[in-house]
This record gives C-alpha cells, sequence and structure tokens, in this order.
C-alpha cells in the first residue's frame, strides 16, 4: 500500500494514476504478477466545491491508470469528513502472486557488476516530489509527474520476463527521490557502493542537470543490478517489449554513492548514510486535553424521535451510501479472476492454476482511532479481519498506510504512537503479519491534522472456492441472526455526527479475545457450508447492515425484532458484530458452534424491511426499494 496525498492535492488526476502505477512496481519489481489492486480514499465533505472537485479527478485518475494497464480494480473503501477538506488522502493498495523461487529483492551485490536503467526517459517532472511531502506546506510548483499506463503495461512484462534471466542480481523501482533513493538503497542493503554515470541515463530534456537527473520522479523508471556480461542479453528483453535499457553505473567494493556528470565527481557519500544510518527521531509526545475529557464523558444515547426517518438520513450519508458511482468507472474485471468484485465487504479474487482464492479488504474508521488512537487502531484491524471473514477466507497478513498529521505536533506523535501500538497489539492477538505498509506525514488540513488514519489492507486465503460467501441476503425463510453484544456506544458513530455535528466522547470498546473467537466460530460455521451469507456490522449500526444486506439481495426483504432501548439496538456501533443468514434446517448446527448469537429474525419475499420492537410494535416499515434508491443515488446527487 502506498499513499500520493499530496500529488493528489496538487493535481489530483495525475497523482492518484501515479499512486497506482508506483504500487504497482513494488509489486512487479519482486518479481510477482499484479492480480488486483484496491484503494483507500479520504475527503472532505461533498458540499464543498473543491472536494467535489477533487474526489471526480482522484477517481477518474484511478480509473485510467488502472483500466489501461490491465489490472482490475476490485474494490477499496471511501470516507468523508471535514478535517480532509484540504488535506484528501489517496492510498493505492495491490496485491500480486509469485512462486516462492522467483522472489526477487532490490539489492546490488558483486562488485562489479553493471547497473541497467529501464524505462521512461528522465525528465524534469516530480522533482521535490518526495521533500514537499515532508512539509507542513505543499508548493504548487511540486507538480507530480505524469504517468503512462501503457509503458508500465510493457514494463511489467518485460521484468516478469527478466526475473528468469540467471543474469539478474537484483531489482527496484524508481519512485519517491528517484534514482538517489533505489540506488542508495539496493547498495546499502547489499553491503556495497555504487557508481552512477548520468551522462548515460536517457533524459527526456535537454541539459538537465545532475541535482534534476538524480531528484527526478519521473513515472515508469525501474532500476536492476546484472551480472557483468549480461547486460546486452537482459538489454535484448526489454527492447522485445518496447521498452528502453541502458547501463548506467557499476556496484563498487567501496561502500559509497558516487555520482558523476560531465567529467566531473557531484557526490559522493558513504551509502549507508543514505539508508542504514540515517538519522532516528525521538520526538516528544503529549497526551491531549482533549482525550481526558472524553475518556471521562458518560455514554450518551443520541436523541431520535423518527427511526425510520433517521435510518434514511443514515443511508444517505456519502460515508455509508453506495460506492458505485465510484467503482462503476473502474474495470474491476480485467484478467477474468475477479469472483467477487467491488461493493462488498471484501473483494475476492481466483489464483491462477489452483481452485483458491484470495479475499481482499482496505479498511480503517480514523473517527474511533481520534477519539481513543490505541482502541481505534486495534477497531482498525479487526474491521478488516471482519470484513477477510466474512467472504470466507482465513486472514493471511497485513499490509497498512499510515497517515497522519505534523509528527513534530506533539500530540499528533501521541496519536501516532498510541494507534500504532493498538495495531500491533491486535495483530499480535489474531496472529496477523504485518507485511508491508507506507507512512504519509504532515497531512495538515487549513493548518490543522487531519485525524490519525492507518489504513489497514488485509488478505486472506480461501482454499476452496465453495466457501465464498455473499454479503446480501439469499432466500426467503432464512434465520437472521445477530452475533456479538449491543452496548450503548456512539462515540464516533456516523449517528452522533448526523445527530450532534461532531465526535466526541469514548470510542467503541474492544475485547480482541472476544474478537478473535467470533471470527473463528464464523469461519469454522462457513467452511461448515451452515452460513448462507455474512455481514460485518460497523457505520450506522445494526439498521443499516440489514438494509444493505436486503439491498443487494434482488428482491428479498426482512422481518426483525429488537428490544431495549431501540436507538442503541438500531444504530449503536458496537465491535465484534455480525448479521448471518442461516438456513431453517442448519440453525441447531450453527447454534451448537457456541455463538454469543442471538436469532432476531426471517428474509422475507415481500422487498420490505419491517423493523418490530418486542415490547412497542412496529417501528421501521420500508420499502427495500425506496431504501435502495436513497443507498445507490446519494453520492451522484452530492456531486451533480
Amino acid at each position: 500500500m502506498e499513499s500520493h496525498n499530496s500529488p493528489s492535492k496538487i493535481n489530483p488526476f495525475e497523482g492518484a494514476a501515479t499512486g497506482i502505477g508506483g504500487i504497482l512496481r513494488d509489486v512487479f519489481s519482486m518479481g510477482a504478477r499484479p492480480i488486483a489492486a484496491m484503494n483507500s480514499l479520504r475527503f472532505g465533505p461533498l458540499t464543498n466545491e473543491r472536494t467535489r472537485y477533487l474526489f471526480k479527478e482522484v477517481v477518474r485518475g484511478l480509473a485510467h491508470y488502472g483500466n489501461n494497464v490491465g489490472v482490475p480494480t476490485v474494490g477499496g473503501d471511501l470516507q468523508f469528513d471535514e478535517c480532509y477538506e484540504d488535506a484528501p488522502l489517496v492510498n493505492a493498495m495491490v496485491v500480486g502472486y509469485l512462486k516462492h523461487e522467483d522472489i526477487q529483492r532490490g539489492v546490488a551485490e558483486g562488485a562489479g557488476n553493471l547497473v541497467v536503467y529501464a524505462g521512461a526517459p528522465t525528465g524534469r517532472d516530480g522533482i521535490h516530489g518526495a521533500t514537499h511531502s515532508s512539509k507542513d506546506e505543499i508548493s504548487e510548483d511540486a507538480k507530480p509527474a505524469a504517468g503512462d499506463p501503457f509503458l508500465e503495461k510493457r514494463l511489467i512484462e518485460a521484468c516478469l520476463e527478466v526475473i528468469h534471466h540467471d543474469g539478474l542480481v537484483g531489482m527496484q523501482d524508481m519512485g519517491a527521490a528517484g534514482l538517489t533513493s533505489s540506488g542508495s538503497e539496493m547498495a546499502s542493503k547489499a553491503g556495497t557502493g555504487m557508481v552512477l554515470y548520468l551522462d548515460k541515463v536517457p533524459q527526456a530534456e535537454e541539459n538537465m542537470t545532475a541535482y534534476e537527473m538524480m531528484l527526478s520522479e519521473t513515472q515508469e523508471r525501474m532500476l536492476l543490478v546484472v551480472k557483468k556480461g549480461t547486460e546486452n542479453e537482459i538489454i535484448d528483453i526489454f527492447r522485445k517489449h518496447d521498452v528502453n535499457a541502458v547501463v548506467v553505473g557499476e556496484v563498487l567494493e567501496e561502500k559509497v554513492f558516487r555520482v558523476e556528470h560531465k567529467g566531473k565527481v557531484w557526490a559522493e557519500i558513504p551509502v549507508d548514510a543514505l539508508d542504514k544510518d540515517a538519522p532516528v527521531y525521538y520526538l516528544p509526545k503529549r497526551e491531549p486535553e482533549y482525550f481526558r475529557t472524553f475518556q471521562a464523558k458518560k455514554p450518551e444515547v443520541p436523541a431520535v424521535r423518527d427511526h425510520s426517518e433517521t435510518l434514511k438520513r443514515l443511508l444517505a450519508q456519502p460515508t455509508i451510501a453506495s460506492k458505485a458511482w465510484v467503482y462503476e468507472q473502474f474495470d474491476s474485471e480485467a484478467n477474468g479472476r475477479t469472483l467477487v468484485g467491488p461493493g462488498h465487504g471484501a473483494a475476492v479474487v481466483k489464483i491462477p492454476d489452483r481452485q483458491k482464492a484470495i479475499a481482499i479488504t482496505t479498511d480503517a474508521n480514523a473517527r474511533y482511532i481520534y477519539l481513543d488512537p490505541k482502541t481505534g487502531g486495534k477497531i482498525a484491524v479487526a474491521e478488516a479481519m471482519r470484513n477477510i471473514v466474512c467472504a470466507g477466507a482465513k486472514p493471511l497478513g497485513i499490509t497498512d498506510g499510515l497517515n497522519y498529521g505534523n509528527p513534530t505536533n506533539e500530540e499528533v506523535f501521541w496519536q501516532m504512537e498510541q494507534s500504532i501500538e493498538g495495531i500491533s497489539e491486535a495483530c499480535r492477538a489474531f496472529d496477523i503479519p504485518v507485511i508491508s505498509g507506507n507512512v504519509s506525514m504532515y497531512n495538515q488540513s487549513y493548518g490543522k491534522p487531519i485525524f490519525p488514519t492507518p489504513m489497514i489492507g488485509m488478505v486472506g486465503l480461501i482454499d476452496n472456492l465453495d466457501n465464498i460467501t455473499p454479503n446480501s441476503f439469499q432466500q426467503a425463510g432464512d434465520a437472521i441472526y445477530l452475533i456479538g453484544e449491543t452496548k450503548v456506544e456512539f462515540g464516533g458513530s456516523e449517528l452522533q455526527r448526523l445527530i450532534n455535528g461532531e465526535y466526541s466522547g469514548k470510542a467503541p470498546e474492544i475485547d480482541l479475545k472476544v474478537e478473535k473467537d467470533q471470527a473463528e466460530k464464523l469461519l469454522a460455521a462457513i467452511q461448515k457450508g451452515i452460513v448462507q451469507s455474512a455481514e460485518d456490522i460497523a457505520e450506522g449500526g445494526l439498521a443499516v447492515a440489514l438494509s444493505e444486506s436486503v439491498i443487494r439481495s434482488n428482491g428479498l426483504g426482512a422481518h426483525v425484532t429488537i428490544s431495549g432501548d431501540k436507538t442503541v439496538a438500531l444504530f449503536s456501533e458496537s465491535q465484534s458484530r455480525y448479521i448471518v443468514t442461516v438456513k431453517e434446517e442448519n440453525t441447531k448446527a450453527f447454534e451448537a458452534l457456541g455463538f454469543n448469537a442471538k436469532r432476531i429474525g426471517t428474509v422475507t419475499d415481500d422487498g420490505t424491511l419491517v423493523i418490530l420492537h418486542e415490547e412497542e410494535g412496529e417501528i421501521i416499515r420500508e420499502p427495500v426499494s425506496s431504501l435502495e434508491v436513497i443507498w445507490k443515488e446519494s453520492i451522484a446527487k452530492s456531486l451533480n
């Protein structure tokens, strides 16, 4: 996962497009074929004209690059909050697959071996992109580089052919800071040095200086180290795919990074100073006053007069509403391996040549993390795990995109430290490794930090395609179960924002042991074939989860009975909860698995969502078709 936040603010189309291109290169530089892309996006309210522009252009950029490069965009997540109004977050995730023996590493081993440059010629685009993304203020002259998905497509095929050549030693993409970072990192990791001859670097513009060439962030470029004597064979592979490749340097025994241009040495520095020995900052931190205030606040139930009307208003909130306007612009079927595409909790993509699939999701509720970073960090991992399990998959691993404000702000650094600790604690409890990630700092909106937003990308394995589980009701007569305990928990909730216009109080509690136990039992039930559908309960609570389950079910309805406080039962955002449906003949087997579950209703064929209170009678009766219109059309209406 990789962020392209600052570039997307300056030039949303190219910034988002090149974000996809860059993370694709991270994947195939390791010898893996990219098979799916996701995105995790955050914007300000759609009532703002500039936000609407940024949103439209970011989605257009993601679609342009992903669709033309031939890698399906299979899903993602999207939220809207005021804190992102002048600091949109654009995180892209790519998943690839490879055989173990084909894994490549970005190392520059073997003194005397040659450095090969492959891809687009170097121009003056993107210079200072990395440094401008590391400041409070972003200069408008830090324009992101333009991307070429058609060149990237050829580059993918060329690199995936080169990995089978015995002459390849190491390969890495040129990302932030271009030749500077890629060259120094490859040498430092190998314990060697490197010299670059910039006169040999292909140039898109005349009279480029060494400084410009070393910091250019021109896209679609790779750096390879190859055994001396094999360079022509490897260059010929690139030429076969219509990709330019040339020798531009050499691996040195001496651990220095040297830059030569026009007969002059422009830089010579110990290579580890740019990588292994880079300084580590121990920044001051401070617990915010608001956190102590929120922790002391007693749980409150927002005042709701009309629960049916409130449900409809929640379904129209852009964070909850259908994201079809976004994903209908993506080619989610490229390569023909997508089994479950966008619009579901997790996408499912078939593994080539195997009767297996992977489930993929991205998730993070920054509102909870703002209120309580450590608890919110745990919830972010748990939410992603619920999506994976609901699809019928066993969680395998996590990548993350950690987005924060200015880390020199003591409160921001505290938020960062606490949320990472929460993520770590949850991953250890669930036994899910964090295998990669990205960090983006200085995300400030009008001088104020964004909510701490560590986005979680998770992948899970489905080892039997029969276990793929939908998140929509399947047939009339199925029993509806609510798994988990509902409490008075509205801090950071969609209802709190709708009613009170703010987020305050405590974030929902989470018990990691309970979370793991519920997930393992649900996955076992799915693998036994006794679950018809599964949906986690997230923003908006039970009422929204039920609505989405019937909206996706093609004409079915549901009759459900709740108890206790109506507002709590319908709209609380308590954690570790699911809605599942089970065939009547399987209810005993389901209940025997020992869930903390309660049967709350039945799937019907009348196309109506009916919710009764066990003491007060009917409180909601809405045609599913009318709820569907509200849910599906909200974002498009906001944009128009």
